[in-house]
């Protein structure tokens, strides 16, 4: 097989030193941005005074260029930030009380369910795929995945506040920066994006790491048990991602729908004007659904595929042989894949500056190209030192010899095609081209055409990626089969760090223009934040496009694994207990999508009813004299999400148990066969449709071109069309099309989980008749 260049003693030492230095990098772009001053007391200073101007410190934030010396715009803008601060906090708090219940009482179910496999016996058992050899008993497995599946809410739950901290406490720094010009407040929201980015993927990486070495103290040589164990990690951090996408989703759209629909609809004032009383719900809602959520989906699927990867690898020659650098392979590309982000975000923060709008966008894109490309030499360079030439990957019952350059096509095929999906679904989102200028001008015949356009836009985007996906998939099967798989997930996954600063980008540009609007700055600033937002609109697409690719390859390869342990050697369409299956998956997103679209409806139904009490009963709030009630709106969000998030989420979580308990594994390969398929096509269309439909609105609100011009301005009948697709994509961007992608990855990890349960116990229903 062949010896590694890279000894096991400097994998020890380079996977947690690079986990180390993105932690720092993020720490350093936190005090960066935190030189921009807001205080309540009226005064704001940058304290970096004497630092060179390139970044924007050395000038007073309040030397305008109109020449206002204005310190009640400071002061409002620190009280909006803290509004918006404390919502996102309190929502989260009280998200994270029901979770948690919720997730003790699913780590009960892994102990109970993994412990029985073998009667709580705590004799060592025959190896599942090596019966000659003892490997440790079912009940440390069972402790083991328990442990591993907490580990993984934790720190999915810890991903997600953070970014949610770091977005709010750069909203209203960039509002601030956009002062003294656009460049200036693209680095602040940029870098606070990076923030998030890094400290995600290095914790990630991280904790991952820690629990693999302490939990080998026990296991020792049985690194079948070992790595099974630790698919727990995987799950946990998937269950929490749900939640926070489901429940932020439902938050941050019921809000928003209701502010759109009552406040320029109706009242015809503008977005996050501080008349309406949902204006700060829907501020507080980008934080924690864009945000939060996000963070913790992307956190779950980077989980799932060095979950998928190493499972599979630990059945193959580096787990029998007990090659410990090419088994931790999976860990050095994220390693890697730190430092190549970490030199990509210079290029935006340092090496290039951004002065005028038109540079936003194609700095943005510039970050995914540039990561793509110094990626594919860094996952040369280590499929290179941690590889050795020859070896062999565990194919459904055979060993396959795979050589190492092949390894690396694998790895590189998925991070190209997450290139290819990034900039088709910016094509099919960005008003700059044609697709979504298409969608604005159908708006001049009415809101209906609109939404023609827009759903046709959404279903034919969804073309290109599923080729990308499918070519993903063939070649990476055809060189080293499952395992190759779970590598090219990991290879879309690999520049995480970037992927994750440009998508937290967008929500902190987003409130940015909210909060300028609300402390009633010029209209020259906020056509600034305008122009992040939009940007930052297409650069969250991209983002989507991204998680759900990757939840694709993921899904399969978790899938593969899962079939491999539960003994099944082939899931054949013909026989009706797969059949049945897969007709049962594929209508599972369509249920999800339901549950998740209906409650955003009831939500935004009582946000609608609200916003028009206040608008009627508070006697001088058209006209600027008397306050909102901000808190109520902020509540009625907040305890929908709350109630609305259980349902979708026990229908994903309940399902795989159900099917595995009655109908066995044969049943629930086809279930999650069908899931994958449908809700891949489902999850792109519905994220693009309401990205294009947004856009469309940006495109006429902004006017930028001729033709925008026709359409507007904003109030105008077209304009109005607009705001109505854009309302109705809002749900289909944010909430169901996002938590899809969790949904096809939770039920493939949830499988491989409970494999041993399902091949032991499983079918009961077909064991009866």
């Amino acid at each position: 097989m062949g010896t590694t260049i890279l000894s096991d003693l400097g994998t020890e030492i380079l996977i947690p030193v690079c986990a180390l230095i993105g932690i720092g990098f993020a720490l350093v772009q936190w005090v960066i941005v935190s030189k921009v001053t807001v205080s309540t007391d009226g005064k704001s200073s940058s304290s970096g005074a004497g630092a060179d101007g390139k970044n924007g410190y050395a000038e007073s934030l309040i030397e305008e260029e109109e020449g206002i010396n204005d310190h009640s715009v400071v002061h409002k803008c620190a009280e909006i930030q803290n509004a918006i601060a404390e919502g996102a906090t309190s929502f989260l708090f009280t998200e994270y009380q029901y979770v948690g219940v919720f997730m003790v009482a699913f780590a009960i179910l892994i102990f109970l369910f993994l412990g029985s496999v073998e009667g709580f016996s705590t004799k060592s058992q025959a190896c599942t795929y090596d019966s000659s050899k003892m490997c440790k008993p079912a009940l440390a497995t069972a402790i083991f995945s328990t442990i591993s599946f907490l580990l993984g809410a934790v720190t999915s739950v810890i991903s997600g506040f953070l970014g949610m901290k770091i977005a709010t406490y750069a909203n209203a720094r960039t509002t601030l920066e956009a002062r003294k010009g656009v460049g200036k407040a693209f680095i602040v929201a940029f870098r606070s994006g990076a923030v998030m980015g890094f400290l995600l993927a290095a914790n990630g990486l991280l904790v991952l790491y820690i629990a693999i070495n302490v939990f080998k103290l026990y296991y020792g040589d049985d690194w079948e048990g070992l790595f099974e164990a630790i698919t727990g990690y995987g799950l946990g951090g998937s269950s929490m991602a749900l939640f926070g996408r489901v429940g932020g989703g439902i938050y941050t759209k019921a809000a928003d729908v209701g502010a759109d629909l009552v406040g320029k609809v109706e009242r015809n004032i503008p977005e996050d004007d501080p008349r309406n009383p949902a204006v700060i719900a829907d501020n507080v809602g980008d934080n924690v659904g864009d945000i939060a959520g996000m963070g913790s989906d992307l956190f779950g699927s980077y989980a799932e595929s060095s979950c998928a990867a190493l499972v599979v690898a630990s059945i193959s020659s580096f787990g029998v042989n007990h090659e410990f650098t090419a088994m931790l392979y999976p860990l050095l590309i994220s390693s890697v894949g730190i430092l190549v982000c970490l030199l990509t975000t210079l290029f935006a923060t340092d090496f290039f500056e951004v002065k005028a709008v038109k540079e936003i966008e194609p700095a943005l894109k510039k970050q995914l190209v540039i990561s793509t490309v110094l990626m594919t030499i860094g996952i040369a360079l280590v499929s290179w030192i941690a590889l050795p030439s020859t070896f062999t990957i565990f194919n459904f019952g055979i060993q396959k010899e795979v050589q190492s350059w092949q390894l690396f096509l694998c790895v590189g095929v998925g991070l190209w095609a997450g290139l290819i999906i990034g900039f088709v679904t910016e094509y099919y989102t960005s008003n700059a081209y044609s697709p979504v200028q298409d969608v604005a001008d159908s708006c001049r015949t009415g809101a209906a055409t609109n939404i023609i356009f827009g759903l046709a836009l959404g279903y034919k985007s969804v073309i290109i990626p599923i080729f990308a996906i499918a070519i993903s998939i063939f070649v990476s099967f055809s060189f080293a089969a499952m395992y190759g798989i779970a590598v090219a997930a990991l290879g879309m996954l690999s520049t995480i760090a970037t992927g994750l600063a440009i998508d937290a980008y967008g929500p902190i540009s987003d409130n940015a223009g909210g909060i300028a609007e609300m402390a009633g700055m010029s209209h020259r600033i906020r056509e600034r934040t305008d122009a992040l937002d939009a940007a930052g609109n297409t650069t969250a697409a991209i983002g989507k496009g991204f998680a759900i690719g990757s939840a694709a390859l993921v899904s399969l390869a978790l899938f593969g694994a899962f079939v491999s342990r539960a003994g099944i050697s082939t899931v054949d369409v013909l026989t009706p207990k797969v059949f049945i299956g897969l007709l049962v998956g594929a209508m599972l997103p369509y249920w999800f999508s339901a549950m998740t679209m209906k409650s955003v409806g009831s939500a935004a139904l009582k946000m609608v009813e609200e916003v028009r009490r206040q608008f009627n009963t508070i006697p001088g709030l058209m006209e600027g004299t008397a306050k909102p009630d901000y808190a109520n709106c902020v509540k009625i969000s907040t305890d929908a999400s709350i109630k609305e998030m259980i349902p979708p989420g026990a229908l994903v979580m309940l399902t795989p148990l159900i099917v595995g308990i009655l109908f066995g594994v044969e049943t629930l390969s086809g279930v999650l066969a069908g899931s994958l398929v449908s809700g891949v096509q489902i999850a792109i269309s519905a994220s693009n449709t309401g990205g294009a439909w947004d856009n469309a609105k940006k495109y006429i609100e902004a006017g930028a071109s001729e033709h925008a011009k026709t359409l507007g301005p904003k109030g105008s009948d077209p304009h109005k069309a607009a705001v109505i697709g854009d309302t109705v994509g809002d749900p289909l961007k944010d909430t169901s099309g996002p938590s899809l992608n969790i949904l096809i990855k939770l039920m493939a990890v949830e499988l491989l989980v409970f494999a041993p349960f399902f091949a032991t116990h499983g079918g009961l229903l077909f064991k009866m008749f």
